[in-house]
């Protein structure tokens, strides 16, 4: 088992550690607003004894239509990110669409992100190994999993930066995602840590014509499922009236559902862990 990567103060995620969670809004809405997302995810994290790593993107550049909120750019959003790990003392992160993003985003961001699907762009993954402290890799919608050891390959020609990877389900027919759950071991045959994400993994890709849907209430059930696999963190995208989300909230988390769900999610992680230890569980 290889060496717990940490993140920021406080995180450390794989090496037989306990899961952690990766939270925030899709987008970046405002300075106001994700000052407050992320004060309410440190304190319900916090009391769940769960780790915590706030995500949110400073622009949203794979939107389904023109006409949709992208974001505040990067200037704007890396002052805001940085204002939130300042000020709450968390690590963060936020994802990248071009190479030369790369290196002003890892000054201020913990962990630097590559969507799902930008997972095959040689220039952006080798600039991340450069310049990053941590990489978080999202697999394709339409990859296996044993291809991502290529993407893997290409972060370390870059540089030294860990990586984490990411699943968040397949193409399954037009509009639709389904998620096997063979790829968790799968990715972590290929020596990283692995996050599931269970809020793009009920998204609906372009079902609303100009922009996604989704079927959030699947949230929980694959969450638990993920745990049971064994996998080192979490990745929600929550909003607190994902009504009015300006990006992705048919499929996002509604914040009051949360802290229940951190609950029932650490104590079947304890559960599992304890299996696994006793050698109930195989690999």
């Amino acid at each position: 088992m290889s060496a717990p990567i940490r993140i920021g103060e406080n995180v450390l995620i794989g090496g037989g550690q306990p899961w952690s969670l990766i939270a925030g809004p899709c987008v970046i809405e405002s300075e106001a607003h994700c000052l407050m997302l992320a004060e309410r995810l440190r304190e319900m994290t916090a009391a769940a004894g769960v780790g915590f790593i706030f995500k949110a993107s400073f622009d949203k550049a794979n939107r389904s239509s023109a006409r949709s909120f992208r974001g505040p750019g990067l200037k704007d959003g890396l002052r805001i990110l940085e204002s939130v790990r300042q000020r709450f003392n968390v690590p963060v992160l936020t994802d990248v669409h071009e190479s030369g993003q790369v290196a002003a985003v890892a000054e201020v961001c913990d962990v630097v992100q590559i969507p799902a699907f930008l997972c095959r762009q040689t220039d952006l993954l080798v600039a991340a190994g450069a310049h990053a402290r941590c990489v978080n890799i999202k697999k394709g919608q339409f990859l296996s999993a044993p291809e991502m050891r290529h993407a893997v390959a290409k972060v370390a020609s870059g540089g030294p930066a860990p990586v984490l990877l990411t699943e968040r389900g397949n193409c399954f027919g037009y509009n639709n995602l389904v998620v096997d759950f063979r790829n968790l071991g799968r990715l972590r045959d290929l020596g990283c840590p692995v996050v599931f994400d269970a809020t793009h993994a009920v998204q609906l890709p372009a079902a609303q014509g100009e922009s996604s849907g989704g079927e959030p209430a699947f949230i929980p059930g694959l969450a638990r499922a993920a745990l049971a696999c064994g996998v080192d963190a979490l990745f929600f995208e929550v909003h607190e009236a994902p009504e009015r989300a300006l990006s992705d909230g048919p499929n996002a988390l509604p914040l009051h559902l949360l802290p229940r769900l951190l609950q029932e999610l650490r104590q079947l992680g304890e559960l599992c862990r304890n299996l696994d230890s006793a050698g109930a569980v195989q690999g």
